[in-house]
């Protein structure tokens, strides 16, 4: 499959005759290409592709025999199927065991993942690719995925009660394609949008196993000897799926007589109970090639007759599966790989002897964690990777079984330990130079490359990759070449650099310097250093994303043990019994103290003393100027370098939150502020989340997307803030002002929205103002933004895990084409405000005054009115003029 969403089916001289040219110069051994491709795909037949094929051919050069036996054929298949869906968007490729089908996961119009079957003609014709149909298997209404060529236990089974086959089935050939499906969406937990926080529709990610028989035949009408040819009246002949005494109700013929050539047909089917695997004493039998089963399609031009002819297999339960790994090559048994919690695990799905229907779950019960797994070309052995450890199984039912019962994961592990890579540096950089270059040509969004000519861009580039002497030399190289496209989401960085520590962790901690939270300044004069700001986070959150946030020096994190906290003005004036102003830097005392217990020797110049500790008269000149103060012995426990990032970052927004409640409160309204870090994931929406909803009826809200780094939920986001209010409730004791059920749509947002940006608001967050602004939700105030509009997915990597990235997903629409206007030119906002770099840092916000100011004018214009109630209920009483009734 290539970047542009092709498949290519290519046709490989055989061996031997590659060999037999090993004697030829290396230009004379260049194997040719030919193309056959179907630019245009339609509905013609084969017949009709063959000749579209053969005039192509005509038209290329002719080759001499030699050439011709040796050349590699490339066949392009559709990019539609028989529904007129798309071939795009693909995620797996299968071959039938036969090499006739390829089973293919693509995309819909509708973005549900499909299956379709390309037929690729019979394998035996090994000169060229009789490309037929490419059919529809499964329906656009649900997700479909994992396809796996296998066959059943009614299909494997030896019983005298099981359907007759036709002995022109091989042993190993397919006759069900399995697959995973989300065909049951079952709501869980939440079931009503009442409740805090809007409650939103949960539906977990649960899949089912079906089966997709591969052949149907007709029934024949004994009474009138005649066969019933309408596609209601067809049964699979193969693929059925039938136990627990069901086989009767089959309408197939069904063998209950002893058969005198029974040892003539005993291998028709590979018996469940006697099948075994090719080995190392392969039989010249078996070195025959495998001949698929014909795939009966039936109408071309119904979905129906042939994708739903799937069922499933109710003995396995649905789950998050990620996978199925394969099946048995003796036993019709399943193994498949299932999402629990934060692990992956592995089951066995164990069918029972046909013609019973029991399936039995038997768990990979181990501790390791699973990092991979893959299956052989011949479909002999597996893999299993559990933390780092290669495990090998055969692919019997026998080992499967003492495989799952080795739960320490202690045998058929692969020796890795002696295993070793020799890298050639200046040949690697070349290789990854090469890669990266063709990556962002076959990435790149435009294939025209932003009409650069990309071929003398690599050969502008080239010499410098030969004087590189090491991998962050070779970064340069590649950020040059790759800045030639001029787009914003083309980043380098990763891959294999040099680390004297080796990545360990532990060494890094011992030089890492750990911090105190706060803001320290060197004062000899004090013996010490002076604590010139305390770094506080919001009090009402300890841990945000299950991240403890805690200043070491706070007085709400020591009284928690029985200490009292530091104040701006105190005086450090020892770590762990070391005077401070004994090395350079405060630094140096707390190398490697981070989340361990930490001595601090202060002095309390404005905590307030008590009477059970009194300083004592200093008579020592040095220390005349703590006469009067307390001094005091903290233990304290510092925090690492990201933690003092995270607190420092966390302060800020809790000063600024209140800040904007300070002054919109000045100005005679309500605000709710937001900021928002990245607009990555689970931790961007918990932020959106946890800021919004307790604000939602306020008169104005503010979205902070400062330094925004990007991400993808911004069409969540867009959404919440869409919502509008049309219909309001009333009870006996609750309205919208006392916190009853307020309005429809629940927790839409009345007020007016305005969103702080700056030239640090990047990519997603880029995305949502210009949203905002498109969709007239709000106004954006600040500073024009980054100007990144291409969007990019990160799956180019090289070698060494480095990445050249490349912007694969344009935006537009009609009024700004390509790139959304953010590309390159940033968001302009509609009220332009700098921050003074010296006000910042002095703790002056002019673009979030701004934005109040922004706010009050607007709501004088368009005040917040909540609706007027609309007067008296009802009356329902009878009329007085109205006649009473008769008494009887």
């Amino acid at each position: 499959v290539d970047t542009d969403g092709r498949i290519v089916a290519i046709t490989i001289p055989p061996f031997e005759e590659k060999q037999q040219q090993e004697n030829y110069h290396d230009d004379d051994r260049r194997l040719k290409h030919k193309h056959t491709t179907t630019t245009k795909p339609t509905d013609k037949d084969t017949t009709t592709k063959k000749a579209t094929s053969k005039s192509n051919n005509d038209a290329n050069v002719q080759h001499n025999a030699n050439d011709e036996k040796n050349t590699i054929k490339i066949t392009v298949l559709k990019n539609i199927n028989n529904q007129k869906q798309p071939i795009a968007g693909l995620s797996d490729l299968k071959f039938s065991p036969g090499g006739r089908y390829i089973a293919i996961t693509h995309s819909a119009k509708n973005k549900f993942e499909i299956i379709s079957i390309a037929d690729l003609g019979e394998p035996s014709i090994v000169d060229h690719i009789e490309l037929g149909n490419v059919i529809q298997a499964t329906p656009d209404r649900f997700n479909a995925n994992e396809p796996t060529w296998g066959r059943t236990a009614m299909d494997l089974s030896d019983d005298s009660t099981a359907i007759k086959f036709d002995d022109t089935v091989m042993d190993g050939a397919a006759t069900v394609l399995y697959f995973l499906s989300d065909r049951d969406v079952i709501l869980k937990q939440v079931t009503s949008p009442w409740g805090t926080r809007a409650p939103s529709p949960y539906f977990p990610i649960k899949k089912a196993l079906y089966a997709l028989p591969l052949q149907i035949a007709p029934i024949v009408d004994h009474g009138n000897d005649e066969e019933l040819q309408h596609p209601e009246d067809r049964l699979p002949t193969y693929g059925q799926y039938r136990g627990g005494g069901a086989a009767e109700l089959f309408g197939g013929d069904i063998d209950t007589e002893d058969n005198d050539n029974a040892d003539d047909n005993e291998d028709q089917i590979m018996p469940e109970n006697n099948s075994t695997i090719m080995d190392q004493n392969t039989t010249a039998e078996s070195d025959m090639p495998l001949v698929d089963l014909e795939i009966d399609f039936g109408d071309l031009g119904s979905l129906d007759e042939f994708s739903r002819r799937a069922y499933l297999i109710d003995g396995v339960p649905p789950a998050h599966y990620l996978g199925i790994i394969c099946q048995l090559q003796d036993h019709s048994s399943l193994v498949l790989t299932e999402k629990d919690g934060d692990t992956t695990t592995v089951k066995l799905f164990r069918t029972d002897t046909y013609p019973s229907d029991t399936i039995d779950a038997v768990k990979f019960d181990t501790p390791e964690r699973l990092d991979d797994y893959s299956i052989s070309t011949s479909g002999h052995h597996v893999y299993l990777t559990f933390s780092g450890q290669l495990k090998v199984i055969t692919n019997t039912l026998a080992e499967w079984t003492a495989a799952l019962q080795d739960t320490a994961v202690s045998t058929n592990i692969v020796d890795t330990a002696d295993l070793a890579l020799s890298v050639q540096p200046k040949l690697e950089y070349h290789q990854m130079y090469s890669d990266a270059w063709r990556m962002l040509r076959d990435y790149f969004y435009d294939p025209d490359m932003h009409q650069i000519n990309w071929p003398e861009v690599y050969t502008r580039y080239l010499p410098l990759v030969a004087r590189c002497s090491k991998r962050e030399e070779l970064d340069e190289v590649l950020k040059l070449m790759a800045s030639e496209l001029s787009a914003l989401h083309v980043f380098v960085y990763g891959g294999e650099y040099e680390e004297p520590l080796h990545g360990s962790y532990s060494k890094t901690e011992i030089n890492a310097v750990a911090s105190l939270g706060a803001s320290l300044q060197r004062s000899t004069s004090d013996n010490g250093y002076i604590v010139r700001h305390i770094y506080e986070r919001d009090p009402d959150f300890n841990m945000v994303d299950d991240v403890p946030i805690y200043s070491p020096l706070s007085h709400r994190t020591l009284v928690l043990s029985g200490q009292r906290g530091l104040k701006q003005g105190d005086v450090i004036l020892g770590i762990n019994g070391e005077s401070v102003l004994s090395v350079p830097d405060v630094g140096y005392l707390l190398r490697g103290q981070a989340g361990r217990s930490v001595r601090l020797d202060v002095i309390r110049k404005n905590t307030n003393t008590d009477n059970r500790r009194k300083n004592k008269k200093q008579t020592n000149a040095d220390n005349q100027t703590s006469h009067n103060h307390m001094q005091d012995a903290l233990i304290v426990v510092p925090i690492n370098k990201s933690h003092a990032a995270n607190l420092r970052y966390s302060a800020w927004e809790y000063k600024t939150r209140a800040k904007a409640r300070e002054l919109a409160h000045n100005n005679g309204f309500t605000v709710g502020y937001i900021h928002l870090r990245s607009m990555s994931g689970k931790t961007a929406m918990d932020a959106f989340e946890r800021s919004f909803f307790p604000d939602y009826d306020k008169d104005a809200l503010i979205v902070d997307v400062r330094h925004n780094s990007g991400g993808n939920i911004d069409s969540w986001l867009l959404n919440v803030l869409q919502r509008k209010a049309w219909t309001f409730w009333q009870s006996r004791s609750t309205n919208i002002t006392n916190g009853g059920e307020g309005w429809d749509e629940m927790f839409a947002f009345r007020g007016h929205l305005v969103v702080l940006i700056d030239e640090k608001t990047s990519s997603d967050g880029e995305g949502f103002a210009r949203g905002v602004s498109e969709l007239g939700l709000g106004k954006l105030v600040g500073k024009r933004t980054w100007g990144g509009g291409i969007w990019l997915a990160s799956d180019n990597t090289l070698v060494d895990g480095g990445i050249a990235s490349a912007p694969e997903i344009g935006t537009y629409n009609n009024k700004f084409g390509w790139g959304m206007g953010i590309e390159q030119m940033g968001v302009q906002p509609d009220v332009q405000v700098d921050n003074n770099p010296r006000e910042a840092f002095d703790g002056k916000d002019e673009q979030l005054e701004r934005a109040i100011d922004v706010l009050a004018e607007w709501l004088k214009r368009e005040p917040n009115v909540l609706p007027k109630k609309p007067g008296p209920h009802p009356n329902m009483a009878l009329k007085t003029s109205v006649e009473a009734c008769p008494v009887f």
